[in-house]
């Protein structure tokens, strides 16, 4: 599969994304911080493929150093929780 024959998802993956975004924004001001992590790092991850079909390097290049702080903070999350 590559990028054009993916190109075909791209609307339903920008409303999935909106979906993701406002869920995000929930969590936030609910403070829950996991959560709104959780359903960020989807969001950028959508948006690093949109911006790799329509070769725009600020919106991947800012959603890959996003998608970065998404991972690490889950990251540490699990970490600081396990014990």
């Amino acid at each position: 599969m590559t990028f054009s024959t993916l190109a075909a998802y791209e609307q339903p993956l920008k409303w999935i994304a909106l979906a993701l975004g406002l869920c995000s924004t929930v969590c936030i001001v609910q403070n829950w911080q996991l959560a709104a992590m959780l359903f960020g790092l989807p969001f950028c991850l959508i948006w690093v493929f949109c911006g790799w079909l329509r070769t725009e390097p600020q919106l991947k290049y800012i959603n890959i150093v996003f998608s970065a702080l998404y991972i690490y903070g889950i990251a540490r999350y699990a970490i600081i929780h396990s014990s």
